[in-house]
């Protein structure tokens, strides 16, 4: 085999466990997965099915080529078809005649239009499990052979590692999410006014932050402190936070401490320190006479302008000891007054459209 040909195949497993060993998106590394096998083999089409251990069924997470779409929605039983029976019995196959193979499932090809001729389909595993099974389907201008199964093998090996470590970061951020809302659920069990608030804040801080195009990432920071915006409260005696008359100024002044308690707190924990922006700063009004820095306009944190808006719609259509909840067309009415002055114009608006696309779901 030409020295070149070799050069290109070990560049694309490198580019592929390049993108591993950066990301931990699923869903990207998986159609990476699929390209890189129709690349690698040079053939018309590739998919990459994954192993539902409760349906105990193989389903097309991923599938490449002139009938992809058709062809994912096919489910297969372990040891239906091809993929089935690679799944079933954990080896790895080259079928250069897939026609006339018995184990051929026919009903890909009648659903699709597609016509499969040859075939190289493996198995993903972790140790002993299955967790998947890559095909490459009808290799252009000549035959699957034994190289060919070798360079998908190191594929699969690397889409096996990956898958796992994914599903152990989504349980690793499962069991951290529970956490922050059993803090967060803490606070809010303290007043009984306040149920469900840390809820809807986060879902109006998300909702806002993907109207305003903000990234997966920062979106994820916006999720953590719109949970933990009061955590600071924590701090504070239940006479004053839980007080059902109006607050003294003396009282008010000790509440507006929560902001800097809760920025204390979090800088304790290493993984929320990015988020202390949000938490310390969500009181700030955009003509500068919040709390508790007084830091005017686009000084203020981004994720705080949202936030803010996002807490103070909550506060207004919520009852309270003191008031009776506003209708939601008070409220917006109210957050549109106080556009430039209290709150960032801007997000103001993206709330506005935001709410309206929830109010559809």
């Amino acid at each position: 085999m030409e020295k070149e040909i070799l050069l290109e195949h070990l560049k694309e497993l490198l580019e592929f466990s390049k993108i591993i060993n950066s990301s931990l998106e699923i869903e990207e590394i998986r159609k990476k997965a699929a390209l890189a096998a129709v690349k690698l083999v040079n053939c018309e089409a590739g998919s990459l099915l994954l192993f539902d251990e409760e349906l105990e069924e193989l389903y097309f997470d991923v599938a490449l080529g002139e009938k992809a779409e058709k062809v994912k929605m096919i489910k297969l039983k372990k040891g239906q078809g091809i993929a089935g029976w690679v799944a079933k019995h954990k080896e790895a196959v080259i079928i250069n005649d897939v026609q006339k193979d018995p184990r051929f499932y026919k009903g890909a090809d009648e659903k699709s239009g597609f016509k499969t001729k040859t075939m190289i389909c493996l198995p993903v595993m972790i140790k002993d499990k299955v967790l998947g099974v890559i095909q490459a389907i009808n290799k252009k201008n000549s035959l699957f052979n034994e190289y060919d199964l070798e360079l998908l093998r190191a594929l699969a090996s690397q889409v096996a590692v990956a898958i796992e470590n994914a599903r152990l970061y989504e349980e690793l951020k499962e069991t951290f999410y529970s956490i922050v809302f059993a803090l967060a659920d803490t606070i809010e069990k303290r007043d009984p006014y306040t149920g469900g608030h840390t809820k809807r804040v986060m879902d109006y801080s998300v909702a806002i932050g993907i109207e305003m195009e903000l990234s997966k990432k920062e979106i994820e920071k916006l999720r953590l402190a719109a949970i933990l915006h009061d955590i600071g409260k924590i701090g504070i005696r239940d006479e004053i936070l839980l007080k059902k008359e109006e607050l003294s100024d003396e009282e008010f002044k000790i509440i507006q401490n929560h902001t800097i308690y809760g920025a204390e707190i979090l800088n304790y924990v290493k993984q929320l320190k990015d988020i202390i922006p949000g938490v310390k700063h969500h009181h700030e009004e955009f003509s500068g006479s919040g709390y508790p820095d007084q830091l005017k306009g686009y000084e203020i944190p981004l994720i705080a302008r949202i936030i803010a808006v996002a807490d103070t719609f909550d506060a207004m259509t919520t009852d309270r000891p003191y008031r009776k909840a506003l209708s939601v067309n008070e409220a917006m009415k109210e957050l549109q007054n106080k556009a430039g002055t209290q709150f960032d114009p801007h997000v103001i608006d993206a709330f506005q459209k935001a709410f309206t696309k929830m109010k559809k779901l």
